[in-house]
């Protein structure tokens, strides 16, 4: 196959890897801007390489022809969650897509692989807009914790370096490196509640401190200059607190200031009309 035919088959792949990270990461934003726990921590994805695609047909005797049908995973995306309980989460998030369509799950937390891998791995359909109009692709997405995630990481590493054979020795140490992970996601689990209420919290702050230097840097251009000197330093002396419920009362007392010089200077341009 020539050079630029396979270019013209991968960039829609190309382009739905993009298309998908951005509206995966702006699930994770919408979460945090509402001050809600996120189950995406992180997103990532790629388009299978020539060689690979390659090497996959050929160990799985798929013609040339059936290519993009056989061979699911062209187009790959990574989510990668805190925990484990997050992985159904992001599972449903998909399921309930109307730009997604689901097409086949396989459960690698309940039925883990001989070798101790361990993820959620679902084969959608996207469609991307070409210049040649509308085509369907699929997609794998992979779903797993960060450690879950590190596992995997080294274990593709090591395929790579011993071409598929892994020495036992190396094969006993990853399967330990295995159960240590569960142990590991189990033990997060444990405290998941702790955890998540204090990265909310953590949001929450970061929002209310966002929202608050916008009223402050509205005032500037509205009102006094030495009022908003007085505010700022309300402001620093409450922030240094760290208390959440101080801060929300004074942003909302600053909303209520900023609103009123907003209607003055709304009145102001009609006067001048």
């Amino acid at each position: 196959m020539e050079i630029q035919l396979w270019r013209s088959i991968l960039d829609p792949y190309d382009l739905a890897v993009k298309e998908l990270i951005v509206k995966f990461e702006h699930i994770r934003k919408e979460h945090r801007d509402n001050d809600m726990y996120s189950p995406i921590e992180q997103v990532s994805g790629r388009v299978k390489s020539v060689a690979s695609i390659l090497e996959k047909m050929q160990r799985k005797s798929i013609p040339m022809d059936q290519m993009e049908e056989l061979v699911e995973d062209i187009a790959g995306v990574r989510v990668i969650c805190q925990f484990e309980e997050d992985i159904e989460a992001v599972a449903e998030l998909i399921r309930r897509r109307h730009d997604l369509r689901v097409k086949s799950e396989k459960d690698y937390l309940s039925h883990i692989k001989e070798s101790g891998y361990r993820s959620y791995h679902m084969i959608a359909y996207y469609k991307v807009e070409t210049l040649e109009g509308t085509k369907e692709l699929q997609v794998e997405i992979q779903i797993r914790t960060m450690a879950m995630n590190f596992w995997a990481t080294v274990e593709h590493s090591l395929q790579y370096k011993y071409k598929g054979d892994i020495p036992p020795h190396v094969t006993d140490r990853l399967s330990n490196a295995a159960d240590a992970i569960i142990s590991l996601d189990h033990e997060m689990s444990s405290v998941r509640s702790e955890i998540m209420d204090a990265q909310v919290s953590s949001q929450m702050q970061v929002n209310l401190v966002r929202d608050i230097l916008g009223d402050i840097e509205q005032l500037y251009r509205l009102s006094n200059k030495r009022e908003v000197m007085k505010i700022q330093d309300e402001f620093l002396r409450i922030f240094r607190t760290k208390d959440i419920l101080k801060l929300e009362r004074f942003q909302r007392e600053l909303d209520i200031i900023a609103e009123g010089y907003r209607a003055q200077e709304i009145d102001h341009e009609t006067d001048l009309c």
